[in-house]
């Protein structure tokens, strides 16, 4: 969803808070999905790779904050 705020310089195009970062997230979605299916060696671990997939962002916020 684009905003359209009122700058000094004229009109702006800018992206609104919960819009910005989904190419970056589709993107991750991605990569996560091929490197889960490389590791996968049947049909269950097919599934929780894609379940891995969805949520890879709180694996990585985890790592981050150490917990």
């Amino acid at each position: 969803m684009v905003k359209k705020l009122k700058s000094w310089k004229g009109h702006k195009n800018v992206c609104s808070a919960h819009g910005c970062g989904g190419c970056f997230y589709f993107l991750g979605f991605i990569g996560a999905v091929i490197f889960y299916m490389q590791q996968a060696t049947g049909f269950w671990s097919v599934i929780l790779g894609i379940l891995k997939a969805i949520v890879w962002p709180v694996f990585v916020v985890l790592k981050i904050l150490g917990l």
